[in-house]
């Protein structure tokens, strides 16, 4: 897909729109379905990222091309070191290849897998011999990302002993490690996390379940930037728990600051159009738990004139781009004035948007979909459009069905 160039959005912005299941939670399944074949998944993700995961674990080739999808560059990875008698090469787009893996591969080698990197150490591609693994310990540092973690939890129950997988420092980005955990226990596999020492206990083999995958909170983040730029606007997106596993559910609380109102009725969210922060107020926010919805709360920000402060952002830096200097890059071009460390964003209050500015997309999915709401205030060109199939294939047309 080209640029797309959106027009100055005119009218109350307002629809109900079915999004499609969490590309975390499916992918994590989509893992456990091959070590547990009685276990059935509803409303699978429609991501590239998950089409990709399915298409690796029913491939029958020697060398398997993730593209750009760094969950299943991790989680592949971790699986095709137990899955034994297999032996395959696991490559990615260019940016794959700058993406570190050097944690993960050391903590699967240290319970006895088999990976040989092939062009840079510590980066894919990634020789993996499958074998049995008899170790049941492994030691990991706590503030690497949560998908090398659950990488190693995910294979944990298929283990001979299982596995005690224990921190060291601070561990962060919790919500997706217990998003992984409590996946495990809906399966009855037994676990105890206790200080710095996670333990799964092994598990064979499960009863037959049916898991509902649900809808994807990152996603449902550019309705709430739309709802908080837009006056008069109600949103329904469905299909939402309160209770929910993902980390991304924190956007109800956050967007109340943000002057959008969330109700949950009937398995789903219905957001409303309150009264924001003034732009003589700051938002701050520590992120460190939900990474990937900086994009989009600071373009709201933005888009509202509200000043924030978001911490907790080193994980960005390792994402499809650099997201802190993409950020900074296109905001800057609207006429945003914004200062950035290697962990932070700080964003100083605006009361001018240049118009038909053309934002760069850098291969990231979030920059395409963070920066559409602005076009509730100013007309926007996007580049590179199409670059959204890799979480929400349907962003476009579910976008112009609420706001055109």
């Amino acid at each position: 897909m080209e640029s797309l160039k959106i027009n100055k959005i005119n009218k109350a912005v307002n629809g109900n729109i079915q999004i499609t299941g969490s590309k975390s939670e499916t992918n994590r399944l989509l893992i456990l379905q091959q070590f547990y074949p009685n276990l059935t998944i509803e409303n699978i993700s429609n991501s590239d990222d998950s089409v990709l995961m399915q298409k690796a674990l029913k491939s029958t080739t020697a060398e398997i091309n993730i593209g750009h999808a760094g969950t299943a560059m991790r989680f592949l990875t971790a699986y095709f070191s137990v899955k034994e008698g297999t032996e395959i090469v696991l490559t990615g787009s260019h940016r794959m290849k700058d993406r570190p893996v050097k944690i993960l591969v050391e903590a699967l080698t240290s319970l006895g897998a088999n990976i040989q990197y092939l062009e840079k150490d510590g980066f894919p591609p990634l020789k993996i011999s499958g074998k049995k693994l008899a170790k049941d310990f492994v030691e990991i540092e706590g503030n690497v990302s949560s998908q090398y973690i659950s990488a190693l939890l995910l294979i944990a129950p298929t283990l001979k002993n299982g596995l005690k997988l224990k921190f060291k420092g601070e561990v962060t980005s919790v919500p997706y490690i217990k998003m992984t955990l409590r996946l495990l226990a809906e399966l009855g596999i037994d676990y105890v996390w206790e200080d710095n020492l996670i333990t799964v206990q092994p598990k064979p083999a499960i009863i037959s379940k049916t898991i509902v995958v649900e809808s994807d909170w990152s996603s449902a983040s550019y309705y709430y930037s739309l709802c908080a730029l837009s006056p008069n606007a109600e949103i329904t997106l469905s299909s939402y728990k309160k209770n929910s596993l993902q980390g991304d559910s924190v956007l109800a609380t956050v967007y109340k600051k943000l002057g959008v109102e969330t109700i949950f009725k009937d398995n789903a969210i219905i957001l409303s159009n309150q009264q924001p922060l003034t732009n003589n107020q700051q938002l701050t926010l520590d992120l460190v738990n939900a990474p990937d919805i900086a994009q989009t709360i600071a373009v709201t920000c933005f888009g509202l004139g509200v000043e924030c402060y978001l911490t907790g952002l080193h994980t960005l830096k390792i994402k499809e781009t650099d997201r802190l200097i993409a950020l900074k890059n296109e905001l800057e071009k609207l006429g945003g004035d914004v200062i950035i460390t290697n962990e932070s964003l700080l964003l100083k209050p605006s009361t001018k948007i240049n118009e038909n500015i053309s934002i760069a997309t850098y291969d990231d999915h979030r920059m395409a979909m963070a920066f559409a709401p602005l076009a509730v205030k100013v007309a926007i060109e996007i580049e590179d459009a199409g670059v959204v199939s890799k979480s929400y294939p349907a962003f476009w047309e579910d976008f112009e069905h609420i706001c055109l």
